[in-house]
């Protein structure tokens, strides 16, 4: 169960929602209740009041008349699918999106609609492999903190440091400076104290410009001084921290992320949190390395109020660098203004801002003099591709040195089986991830700015090995080879089933040695479920079998056509099969209902009496229309 999250939604997107709502949705919930598809689905909670609070909780009564009640924030997807509310023409789902039947659209049903995108481009596919979770998950923790939480504090000592410098540096030489050094140093001498130290080429040396700034003597006080005390044996020896004067206000673990900031420590903190705020740009945007390299600030203004008051989204403006050429068709090195912007959400807003207050207005966010402070290198422009890799991983390891000081062992970040992190991984990954989500080509679409949106989610999203859409096949195929060897054991053992596919079943289970012994690749899996003789699913919550013909299949009209939906299945669909077994859970069932009825007030009584006649009324059916083996199957 993950844990529940908040999430700020722009006015302009729940306009687009409620458009849906009054629209398609509506239509589909109609169409839905005057097939009376609600009334027949094997399980249903019906809300009766959702309370509201910290933790709000759902109140509901299902089909069997039981009462029961959960936290919101605890129902894990397939119990929020079932919850449905009455509306003015009868139940209704209470789930958002929908499909064509006017039945909950599960989130592993866009797996289908995007191996039906990786099969149109079988030769196209992006190669890069994307993050491991366990590895971009703690990651992207520790780069939201950094911006977030500890991005004030660092900034603010940064800020200290270049002040103590300053001072250092241009302070005169005056009796009270002089009278201030020895009044900071001499107790620490006398005290035999540590005294404030800087690593200075592999070796600690007294810290100048922190002493300088902090007492206000000059540079060539502070060096008679340091002559006169031999304070470079006495550093060596007793090397202590330089605290700053400012207040720590980032927490983490429920306490502050540090007790003082320290002098040496603001700079390699400036650098991670520069590190940090490319990371979640990166990954969160979807943008290319050179596209999060090429904003500059102000890229990313706040929305203002239209006439109707309302505030729009995030959006951020860079320059498109792929698809730029003049009019003869030359490539421009320097991009063009993207047509379409990208959409940022709330933690790419606070990651764009923290680079804006580390380099001067109308610079590169990520400007190389800015940025590099050790002014490694020459020359103007962003900070290389090359070097962010190499900050990242340093950016890594300083995140898991944190953790096991705060005692975060389940934030530490591991290393990924593929290598280094880098920069040009990031885009894929949130394409890899983005494509099992719910929406994912919508997403796609308006993230990466291409018109082509399933060949996008191909050449970005789509993995030719450790894919879930190759795990899901696996075990689809396993279940099927399960259900089969139950099936043959209960014909030979004489027992009888039904349904319009029950002939094409009993013709099936002869071709079940297919499973016997078998390992079970990705590859045999789509082998497997592309022959859909072979193919027959056990739907208990339904009380049948599917024997799958996508010709014949009415659980869906969304475009998924490799499997069954087995959550949408429709009676009087031509794939369904029932077995003595089924018949007997029926009964079963209905007599279950009849007894919760009697202890339910109306009218939901009355609607567990009528949904046990019709469970009855199936088992009946079986009986009167099942076959068995020994008869003749053609």
């Amino acid at each position: 169960m993950k844990k529940a999250r908040t999430f700020y939604v722009a006015s302009e997107a729940i306009g687009d929602v409620e458009a849906y709502v009054d629209s398609s949705r509506a239509w589909a919930v109609r169409h839905a209740q005057r097939q009376g598809l609600y009334e027949q689905l094997p399980e249903m909670r019906l809300v009766t009041k959702v309370t509201r609070g910290l933790n709000p909780a759902i109140h509901w009564v299902d089909r069997d008349g039981v009462a029961g009640k959960d936290l919101l924030s605890r129902l894990p997807i397939a119990e929020r699918a079932l919850l449905f509310t009455e509306g003015p023409h009868g139940p209704e789902p209470l789930w958002l999106r929908l499909n064509e039947q006017g039945l909950p659209f599960h989130p592993h049903s866009w797996n289908g609609v995007f191996r039906t995108a990786n099969q149109r481009c079988n030769g196209g596919e992006n190669t890069t492999e994307p993050l491991a979770a366990e590895t971009m998950g703690p990651l992207l923790v520790w780069a939201m903190r950094m911006v977030d939480d500890f991005a004030d504090d660092i900034l603010a000592a940064w800020a200290e440091t270049q002040r103590l410098k300053a001072a250092a540096c241009s302070n005169p030489s005056t009796p009270a400076g002089k009278a201030a050094l020895h009044a900071y140093l001499d107790p620490l001498i006398n005290g035999m104290a540590p005294l404030p130290a800087t690593p200075n080429q592999g070796r600690v040396a007294l810290a100048r410009h922190y002493v300088g700034g902090k007492a206000g003597a000059s540079e060539s006080q502070i060096r008679t001084f340091s002559e006169q005390n031999d304070l470079k044996a006495a550093v060596g020896g007793r090397p202590g921290p330089c605290p700053l004067n400012i207040l720590v206000t980032g927490w983490i673990a429920g306490g502050p992320w540090r007790e003082v900031l320290d002098f040496n420590e603001a700079a390699g903190l400036m650098r991670h949190l520069g590190t940090a705020a490319f990371v979640v740009c990166a990954y969160l945007t979807g943008m290319s390395p050179g596209e999060v390299l090429g904003l500059r600030t102000g890229c990313c203004p706040d929305p203002k109020h239209d006439e109707h008051g309302n505030v729009g989204r995030h959006l951020i403006r860079g320059r498109d660098y792929k698809n730029s050429v003049d009019e003869h068709g030359n490539h421009r090195s320097a991009g063009t203004e993207r047509e379409v912007p990208w959409v940022a959400i709330t933690p790419v807003v606070n990651a764009v801002r923290v680079p804006e207050r580390m380099v001067p207005e109308g610079c590169l966010l990520f400007d190389h003099d800015a940025h590099d402070l050790r002014k490694s290198r020459p020359g103007t422009g962003s900070l290389k591709p090359i070097s962010l890799g190499t900050r990242i991983e340093a950016f890594i390891a300083w995140a898991n040195a944190e953790a096991t000081t705060h005692g975060l062992s389940d934030q530490f970040v591991p290393p990924d089986p593929h290598g280094p992190v880098g920069t040009q991984r990031f885009r894929r990954s949130l394409a890899w991830h983005i494509a099992r989500r719910p929406n994912g080509l919508v997403a796609l679409a308006i993230q990466y700015g291409h018109l082509r949106s399933t060949f996008v989610s191909d050449g970005y999203a789509s993995r030719s090995r450790g894919g879930i859409h190759e795990l899901i096949d696996v075990e689809t195929v396993r279940a099927v080879a399960d259900t089969v060897a139950d099936l043959r054991d209960g014909l030979q053992a004489g027992e009888g089933i039904s349904g319009p596919a029950a002939r094409r079943v009993i013709k099936a289970v002869a071709s079940a040695t297919v499973f016997a012994g078998a390992t079970i690749t990705a590859l045999t899996a789509r082998r497997l479920i592309a022959n859909e003789d072979v193919m027959i699913y056990d739907n208990p919550q339904a009380f049948v079998l599917c024997h799958y013909k996508r010709a014949q299949a009415l659980c869906h009209r969304d475009g998924v056509k490799d499997t069954p939906s087995l959550d949408h299945c429709v009676p009087g669909c031509g794939n369904i099969v029932r077995t003595d077994r089924h018949a007997t859970d029926l009964r079963d069932h209905a007599d279950v209902l009849d007894k919760r009825a009697a202890h339910t007030p109306q009218p939901i009584s009355d609607r567990l009496h009528a949904r046990a006649g019709k469970l009855r009324a199936l088992a009946d059916n079986h009986n009167h229309s099942q076959i068995t083996l020994q008869e003749p199957s053609a």
